[in-house]
């Protein structure tokens, strides 16, 4: 048909009816095409690209600076873009390229790289063997989590076997360190039942500060490493690809995770234990899909050893006089008994251990300076308020008073009693509500009922009435009497003692 360009398919189905014998109108009406098009293409005349040509329907616009100007540029920087070309046109022939050339540039451009640039770097796909290969990788999830309704700092430490794809997923608290992926590979073994031959990484240069740290990293890496019998590797640093069997799965599995939180209605929870049985939910359902591979690894990973390695870091350190202790740029109270003593702290990614000896004497959450501050502060009134119940006027500018105080509701309380009472008697007041707080456990009613108390435009009570109202409930202990025998002070000043039931000496 004229005005219609004869298609590839077309002269295939012309030639193969004149193969079966067909005349060549018979085979031209076969394919829709005229006799003459048929003799053309059995005479070899017609091009068998579709839409080669050499020669051009419009004036070339890139003609005159192509060759002389921009296939150099080019040469020298193959990364530059069509776009980039172009404003260097604007700047240096200003008025004589417009906007509407960008488009041609653009296609000539990706032309000249495909068939004349440098070659690109290859990924080879590895098809990697059962137990082989498990790697390990900490990632920032897409949507922002919130525990009792504030943001929720965090990094979600991912594991995952090359070869099934069964992968496990941890929260970790800070940054990347060695306490973090020592905890979370460890669970990750545990819960999988064996170790593979090689553990992969990246550069894990987001887990140290300087030189020291980084010797220090190492030498607590490679111990761990020869403790589940791993061999350990890395990849080369900047290039993700090499670990694409854990950085695409942080894709799939963040996607799930916003899809979950999506069909959940809340991005809320009450506990960071309740955030962390929601992602094994999670995990647990992208794990399904590869159970029977799962099972294959199964079987070729090694075992375990019969107890977990360190996964924390120690530190000496001696408590001040102020009861307090400072770890990792943060200041952190300790129980009074502590004072004076040089304590030994195991610093894991989300909680401190302070021992004395080989006694543990107590554990806290770890705390990490927020953003845009160097310290931080972690002050628990628990620790030293009977000692401040002896010193209630050292409340007014303690240096870490608003630290001192719980929650919103007791710094709340306190700017209420400071206007309501005089200056000495408010640091009492608020020092002797927090001891009542604590040798009652009752922090948050006590809070919460002497502030509802303000917002009715009612007056604090006094702290005698509060001590009353809660001492009252103490019950007076019987003291059954007992009348001692006067024969038994006589004896004793002859110095001799009496057993008065027996009735000898």
């Amino acid at each position: 048909m004229p005005g219609k360009r004869i298609t590839h398919h077309q002269e295939s189905l012309y030639m193969s009816k004149r193969q079966q014998g067909k005349r060549q109108e018979t085979a031209a009406a076969c394919a829709a095409i005229s006799e003459r098009s048929g003799r053309r293409i059995e005479k070899g005349e017609r091009q068998s690209i579709p839409g080669e040509r050499h020669w051009r329907t419009r004036e070339d616009p890139l003609e005159a600076i192509w060759e002389n100007e921009l296939v150099p540029l080019l040469e020298t920087e193959p990364q530059l873009t069509g776009l980039t070309l172009w404003e260097y046109l604007e700047d240096e022939h200003a008025g004589q390229f417009p906007y509407r050339v960008l488009r041609t540039l653009q296609r000539r451009v990706k032309h000249w790289k495909a068939t004349e640039g440098p070659g690109k770097t290859v990924i080879f796909r590895q098809s990697v063997p059962p137990g082989q290969q498990g790697l390990s990788d900490f990632s920032h999830p897409n949507t922002d989590i919130t525990i009792q309704g504030e943001v929720f700092a965090h990094l979600l430490y991912q594991f995952r076997f090359a070869y099934s794809g069964w992968r496990y997923v941890q929260i970790i608290l800070g940054g990347e360190s060695y306490s973090a992926l020592a905890d979370g590979l460890q669970s990750a073994l545990f819960r999988a039942g064996g170790s593979p031959i090689e553990h992969r990484t990246d550069s894990l240069s987001a887990a140290f500060n300087n030189s020291v740290e980084e010797q220090k990293l190492t030498q607590s890496y490679e111990a761990l490493c020869t403790h589940y019998n791993l061999q350990a590797t890395r990849n080369n640093r900047g290039v993700s690809h090499e670990n694409g069997a854990i950085e695409c799965a942080h894709g799939s599995f963040k996607r799930r995770l916003d899809q979950a939180l999506k069909l959940r209605g809340s991005c809320n929870f009450a506990t960071i234990k309740d955030y962390q049985a929601f992602l094994d939910t999670v995990t647990g359902r992208l794990n399904k899909r590869c159970q029977s591979r799962f099972k294959d690894e199964q079987l070729a990973l090694q075992a375990l050893p019969d107890e977990r390695f360190m996964d924390y870091s120690e530190l000496s350190l001696k408590v001040t006089r102020s009861s307090t202790l400072e770890v990792k740029r943060v200041l952190y109270t300790v129980p009074s008994r502590l004072i004076g003593e040089n304590v030994r702290v195991h610093v894991y990614h989300d909680r401190l251990a302070f021992f004395v000896g080989q006694t543990l004497t107590s554990t806290l959450a770890r705390v990490y300076p927020k953003a845009g501050q160097d310290r931080g502060r972690c002050i628990d009134y628990r620790h030293i308020i009977h000692s401040l119940s002896a010193k209630p006027q050292a409340f007014r500018f303690l240096q870490f008073r608003n630290e001192l105080l719980p929650t919103e509701t007791y710094r709340k309380l306190w700017l209420h009693c400071d206007q309501q009472f005089e200056s000495r008697e408010a640091c009492k007041w608020i020092v002797g509500v927090l001891r009542i707080a604590k040798d009652y456990n009752c922090e948050e009613r006590l809070g919460n009922g002497l502030l509802a108390g303000v917002d009715s435009n009612r007056p604090l009570p006094s702290l005698k009435v509060l001590q009353e109202r809660y001492l009252g409930h103490e019950p007076v202990p019987s003291i059954p009497e007992r009348q001692q025998d006067l024969a038994g002070y006589d004896g004793l000043l002859q110095g001799h003692w009496y057993h008065t039931e027996a009735g000898h000496a």
